[in-house]
């Protein structure tokens, strides 16, 4: 392995656990103001020192401004590294960090607030004196947002132009055990169909109703008809929310249903919305498309990449494909390398028993300077 690199990792992991110990310890669910502002604090003062900060607006309308951190270089090639301080998990459900042997567990810890702890590690590599030269500006994006965004992804434009994308979502392995990066991604959206019908008395008069709940349940069986995973683009259909009725002796005149789908080319989910049926026992449905990932493929432009940093490592790193959502893949579209992946390993995202494996966090460092280097001195 390039000395450099496994000293640098090295000091990355050193610190790490106490980074990521910080950041889990402060509860930020999507759109909560006053936790997104104190994770950005502490992100912010886990920068190099002379990094520029800027808060930028949010994708998502009333959430917390997003994060951006600057290093400027001498050199000609420009890197965008991105994570997000947002989870899923509520203020009541909420599990600071913990330890159980290897594992260090706690609500964000392996989506994605490990990640970031090694993005941040990565910067403030890069802004050391020795490593400067090798580019002209790298820039760490961290959004708010990336869990339960409700607007159009707004970041693309800021960063046109830039040559490299590094993202830090959960890394793996190969089935062999040998390190593995992320190059393709299905493209995944939310549909949300809302429910129109009428409310009537369910005991005295339910066929003077319009059951807004049957119609819903019409349409998630409809939806669940093109799930079709191993067809030609790979498309998952999947109702996961179904919200109608205010009482129990009341026929429900309203609702909506939201779905999660993932495929290999969104062209695929035009099928689905049009397989929602307009209208059920009186019932009209109204479906539309919440929110969208593009699919990324970054198989070619990113094998020789992989190669040159496996060198640098001594080890190979193998690029494989993952089904989740990812910011990384907003920015595959325009900037030439894009891989995501490189943060630490673990499991248990979105579920009280989330972790990330502490001996996996010098590892991964060791995975993203090589790339990170390879990308910018060859």
């Amino acid at each position: 392995m390039d000395e450099l690199i496994e000293a640098t990792a090295a000091r990355i992991a050193a610190r790490a656990t106490r980074e990521l110990e910080a950041l889990v310890a402060v509860s930020t669910p999507s759109g909560d103001l006053a936790g997104a502002e104190e994770a950005a604090s502490i992100a912010a003062a886990l920068a190099p020192d002379d990094a520029t900060v800027e808060r930028v607006p949010c994708s998502s309308p009333g959430h917390a401004d997003d994060l951006v951190l600057r290093v400027q270089g001498t050199g000609s090639r420009r890197v965008l590294l991105v994570g997000h301080l947002d989870t899923v998990v509520a203020h009541d459900q909420h599990q600071p960090l913990s330890r159980d042997g290897d594992k260090l567990l706690g609500s964000g810890t392996i989506d994605m607030k490990g990640g970031d702890v090694l993005a941040l590690g990565l910067l403030r590599a890069l802004a050391a004196p020795d490593r400067r030269t090798s580019f002209a500006e790298a820039a760490l994006l961290l959004v708010q947002d990336e869990e339960w965004r409700v607007g159009t992804f707004g970041h693309v434009e800021r960063f046109a132009g830039f040559d490299i994308c590094l993202c830090f979502e959960a890394g793996q392995l190969t089935s062999e055990g040998g390190d593995a990066v992320i190059v393709k991604r299905k493209a995944a959206g939310t549909l949300r169909v809302i429910a129109h019908g009428r409310s009537s008395h369910s005991g005295s008069a339910p066929d003077h109703g319009r059951n807004a709940l049957l119609g819903l349940a019409a349409a998630a069986q409809a939806v669940s008809a093109m799930h079709d995973p191993h067809g030609e683009l790979r498309l998952t259909a999947v109702p996961t929310i179904l919200r109608s009725g205010d009482a129990f002796n009341v026929v429900p005149a309203t609702g909506e249903l939201f779905c999660d789908m993932r495929a290999d080319d969104a062209v695929a989910f035009d099928a689905v919305l049009g397989a929602v049926p307009d209208e059920v026992g009186g019932v009209t449905l109204e479906p539309s498309l919440l929110r969208l990932w593009p699919g990324m493929d970054a198989r070619g432009p990113a094998a020789g990449l992989l190669a040159a940093a496996g060198e640098r490592l001594g080890r190979s790193i193998t690029g494989m494909d993952r089904g989740g959502a990812s910011d990384a893949s907003h920015f595959a579209s325009t900037i030439p390398l894009t891989v995501d992946g490189l943060g630490p390993r673990g499991g248990g995202a979105h579920a009280p028993n989330e972790f990330v494996l502490e001996s996996s966090l010098r590892s991964r460092a060791e995975v993203a300077l090589a790339i990170a280097d390879a990308a910018l001195l060859d």
